[in-house]
C-alpha cells in the first residue's frame, strides 16, 4: 500500500499542493504554503463499526413553530439579519481593521443582556480589560454580559458546554482562536476550519446564537477558508471608509432573511448610531444647480435608497485618460462611456473621467446606469440635471434603456423625500394597465440613451437663446 504523502496547503486560499513552493498558482499569494498531514485513506470510522442508526425522513409541511428571533435592540442590525438573530445559528461578521466590528457587537451583545438573556464575549484580541474601557467609552459599563479573554478552543468549549441558559455567545474573532491537536498556527486555514466547525456545532447542539467576527484579506475578502462562509447561517460584511462616518452592513447571505439588505450607522464618539433614513442622510449635502450631479433611486436588498452620483470630466494632460470610479464598478463606466460616444455621438475619449458616489454607499445594481449616463451628460455638456428629478434604468450596449425591478417603490421613496419627477425606462402594462405612479411625481419615460442626451442639448440650446 503506498504511503501517505505530506501536502502542503496554502494558508489564503486553502489550495493544496504536492510540495512546497514559494507562490501559490492558485492565487498568486508568496510564502502561504505550510505543511499539513493528508487525510487518512479507506473507510472511516462509522464505515468501519458498521450498522449505524437509520435516519428518519419526514414531510415537507410540519407543525413546528419557526424558530425563535432573539431581538439585538438595534433596529438596522436587525433588519440586515431579518428580524432578529435565530437560536442555534450562525453569523460571521468581517469587514476592515477600524471599521466598527467589535463597537456594533459589544453593543448589540449589551442590548441583548439588558433585556434579560444571558450574553457570553469572548475576546481572543483584547484582554478584558480593554474590552472594559471600550464598554466605559461606549456607556454600556452596567450591562449584566459576560466577558472572558480565551484563545485556546478546548478552554472555551469547555466553558460553553457548562453554560445551560445561554442565549447569545460573541467569539472576537475566530483567527485568534486555535486548536493544540493541530501543527499549524492560529489563523491558519486548517486552524480556522476545525475551530470554526466545533463552535458552530457546539451552538447547533446547545441552542445559542454565536456571532464569529473575521478579519478580511487586503482585497476585502473574508481570510482563511472559503468554506467557512458555507458553514455559517449568515455572512455580513462592514463597508465604509475608516475616515467617513458612515457605515453600511451588507448581508451577503442570510439563511433567514433577504440577502443583500443593508443597515446604515454613523460612527459618534459613543459608537455606532442608527440612520433610520439614509436616503435623507446621504442627500443632505447635495446642491442641485451644480453639474454632473445626479440622484439615482436605487434598491438596496429590501430598502429603497437615494444616492446622489457626482461626475467629472477634465481635459486629459495627456496619454492615456484616466477612469478613476469610487462606489461603482468601473467595468460599467467604460461601458457607458462606450454608449455615449458610439450610440449618442458625444466625444468623450480626451477626458480624465472621474465617478464618485457620494455618502460612502457602494452601489452594485445596473439600474444605476441611466443616473450615471445623466451625471456624465450633464458634466459634459456643463447643464445641471433638475434638481428634483431621479433617474434610474439599465442602459444596454445598443443605447436602449431597459426596464427594471420595484419601479413603484423607488418612486414612493422619491415622492417622500419631496422630488416631483422621475426619468425611468418604458413602463409595461401589466394586467392591461401600468401601475400609477405616485401622486405629485411626474415620469419621463426614454426608450434611449440619445433621449436622455437630446434633453440637455435641448437645455443648451434654450441658455444660447437667453443669453444677451
Amino acid at each position: 500500500m503506498a504511503k501517505d504523502k505530506t501536502r502542503f496547503v496554502c494558508q489564503s486560499c486553502g489550495a493544496a499542493h504536492p510540495k512546497w513552493q514559494g507562490r501559490c498558482e492558485a492565487c498568486g499569494e508568496w510564502n502561504t504554503l505550510a505543511e499539513e498531514a493528508p487525510a487518512p485513506r479507506g473507510p472511516g470510522p462509522a464505515a468501519k463499526a458498521g450498522g449505524g442508526r437509520r435516519v428518519e425522513f419526514v414531510g415537507l409541511k410540519g407543525s413546528s413553530a419557526p424558530p425563535p428571533r432573539i431581538p439585538t435592540g438595534i433596529a438596522e442590525l436587525d433588519r440586515v439579519l431579518g428580524g432578529g438573530l435565530v437560536a442555534a445559528s450562525a453569523v460571521l461578521v468581517g469587514g476592515d481593521p477600524g471599521i466598527g466590528k467589535s463597537t456594533i457587537l459589544l453593543q448589540a451583545a449589551a442590548r441583548v443582556a439588558a433585556a434579560g438573556r444571558r450574553v457570553l464575549y469572548v475576546s481572543g484580541e483584547e484582554a478584558v480589560e480593554q474590552v472594559r474601557l471600550r464598554a466605559g467609552r461606549l456607556g454600556l459599563t452596567e450591562s449584566p454580559m459576560a466577558l472572558a479573554a480565551a484563545t485556546a478552543l478546548r478552554d472555551i468549549v469547555a466553558s460553553l458546554e457548562g453554560e445551560n441558559d445561554a442565549a447569545l455567545v460573541v467569539i472576537d474573532s475566530i483567527q485568534t482562536v486555535w486548536l493544540d491537536a493541530l501543527d499549524s498556527a492560529p489563523g491558519t486555514v486548517a486552524q480556522v476550519r476545525a475551530c470554526a466547525a466545533e463552535l458552530i456545532r457546539l451552538a447547533k447542539a446547545r441552542g445559542f446564537a454565536i456571532v464569529l467576527v473575521g478579519h478580511v484579506t487586503k482585497e476585502g475578502t473574508l481570510a482563511g477558508p472559503r468554506v467557512l462562509e458555507h458553514m455559517v447561517d449568515a455572512t455580513l460584511y462592514f463597508e465604509g471608509d475608516r475616515g467617513h462616518q458612515f457605515r453600511i452592513l451588507r448581508a451577503v447571505k442570510n439563511r433567514f432573511g433577504a440577502t443583500d439588505e443593508i443597515g446604515v450607522f454613523e460612527m459618534t464618539g459613543t459608537g455606532l448610531m442608527e440612520v433610520a433614513n439614509p436616503s435623507a442622510l446621504f442627500l443632505a449635502e447635495r446642491r442641485g444647480n451644480v453639474s454632473g450631479s445626479a440622484v439615482f433611486a436605487g434598491i438596496e436588498g429590501t430598502r429603497p435608497v437615494l444616492v446622489e452620483i457626482q461626475a467629472l470630466l477634465s481635459p486629459s494632460s495627456g496619454g492615456s485618460p484616466r477612469r478613476q470610479v469610487v462606489g461603482w464598478d468601473s467595468g460599467r463606466l467604460s461601458m457607458l462611456l462606450a454608449v455615449l460616444e458610439s450610440r449618442c455621438g458625444m466625444s468623450l475619449g480626451q477626458n480624465d473621467v472621474y465617478l464618485n458616489i457620494a455618502g460612502g454607499l457602494r452601489i452594485n445594481e445596473p439600474a444605476a446606469d441611466l443616473a450615471v449616463a445623466a451625471a456624465l451628460v450633464s458634466a459634459a455638456t456643463d447643464r445641471p440635471t433638475d434638481p428634483d428629478r431621479v433617474y434610474f434604468g439599465e442602459v444596454g450596449l445598443s443605447g436602449e434603456v431597459r426596464q427594471v425591478a420595484q419601479a413603484e417603490a423607488r418612486l414612493r421613496e422619491a415622492a417622500k423625500l419631496g422630488f416631483t419627477a422621475a426619468t425611468l425606462p418604458r413602463r409595461v402594462a401589466r394586467g392591461g394597465k401600468a401601475a400609477a405612479p405616485p401622486e405629485g411625481i411626474a415620469l419621463a419615460e426614454t426608450g434611449h440613451m440619445a433621449d436622455l442626451v437630446a434633453v440637455f442639448a435641448e437645455k443648451t440650446v434654450k441658455r444660447d437663446r437667453a443669453a444677451p
